[in-house]
Order: C-alpha cells, then sequence, then structure tokens
C-alpha cells in the first residue's frame, strides 16, 4: 500500500492544505483482462457492490506524476480541432495540479474474497493505484442535456461508442 500526498499550488486563493490519499487497490491489466485488485484492508468496502452494473473508479496517473505536469495550467493543442492553447480544466489530461483521474466501468464479476472486480476497461495503465471506487448511480451521475465544445462535437456521445473510436485521430502528437 502506497500513500500519494497532495500539495494545493502556492498563490492560488485559499490557504495551502496538506491531504493524505491512501491506496486502496491497483489497475491489473493485460492483452485480455481488466481488473481492480483491491487491498485487503479495504474488500469489505465491496460489499452490496453486485447489484450495481456500473462503478466509477478514481485512480492516480502515477505514470504522469512529475513537478513539471503538475505546475501545468495550459496546454498547447491537445487535440487537431481545439484553440492553440486550451486550459488544463478543459482536458482530461494526466497533466494537471492533481493527477488523479476517474472511469466509469461497468463490473463484469466480483470475487470478495480476493478482492478482484472483473470489469471491461479502464483507460490507466497497469499497477495504477486507485485511490476510490463509487457506485454509478443515474440520478446523480447522468446528465439530460450535455453541452461541449464545436471542437469535441464529433466526438463519440456514449461510453460503449468509445472503444471503437479512433482516438489517434483526435490528439495532434498522436502515436
Amino acid at each position: 500500500m502506497t500513500s500519494v500526498g497532495i500539495v494545493p499550488t502556492e498563490g492560488i486563493l485559499m490557504s495551502p492544505r496538506n491531504f493524505s490519499l491512501r491506496e486502496i487497490g491497483h489497475v491489473s491489466m493485460n492483452a485480455d483482462d481488466c481488473a481492480l485488485a483491491i487491498d485487503e484492508p479495504y474488500r469489505a468496502g465491496l460489499k452490496n457492490l453486485d447489484g450495481f452494473s456500473h462503478i466509477i473508479v478514481v485512480w492516480w496517473c502515477h505514470g504522469l506524476d512529475a513537478p513539471e505536469t503538475r505546475s501545468l495550467t495550459t496546454i498547447e493543442q491537445p487535440y487537431r480541432n481545439a484553440p492553440s492553447e486550451i486550459g488544463v480544466f478543459a482536458t482530461r489530461s494526466p497533466a494537471r495540479p492533481n493527477p488523479l483521474a476517474l472511469t466509469p466501468v461497468r463490473i463484469l464479476g466480483i470475487d470478495h474474497e480476493q478482492g478482484i472486480l472483473a470489469v471491461d476497461y479502464v483507460d490507466a495503465i497497469d499497477d495504477s493505484p486507485i485511490v476510490d471506487i463509487k457506485p454509478y448511480l443515474g440520478a446523480i451521475d447522468r446528465v439530460k442535456d450535455v453541452g461541449s465544445p464545436d471542437w469535441c462535437s464529433t466526438w463519440p456521445q456514449w461510453r460503449e461508442d468509445s472503444a471503437t473510436f479512433d482516438w489517434a485521430s483526435v490528439f495532434v502528437n498522436a502515436q
């Protein structure tokens, strides 16, 4: 288990505070499967999760956690149709003041004893720390009238369609 310290940027209109997050598990990915491996002390938290079809995974972008990426507030045109410079809060980039990410995922199965949640996909890398899991609730998480800028209007409207979308065509520096 690792701890991740979060320190707000100095000079923002708030008093500096320190926060501490604990990893509750990690993402486990291979060519065929994706799972969330929950550490033993937190496995009781999976109780009664069985009835939910989806959860929201909050995870740490540990692969890009560096002082230079945490100090970014704007990014040079990350998307082909976007403005030449875009604020970090208008992106889902892992380069941000606090490299937290969240992903809604479908639960495929739960092994309570081993603390393993088989899921369809998480846009994280193998061994990414999980900091929280929340049930997906339509009454809170689903929005009727969603708006987005023109530069991303051709992107998929639904999570399920994202799997077959050509995301490389969207990013300026796609490999």
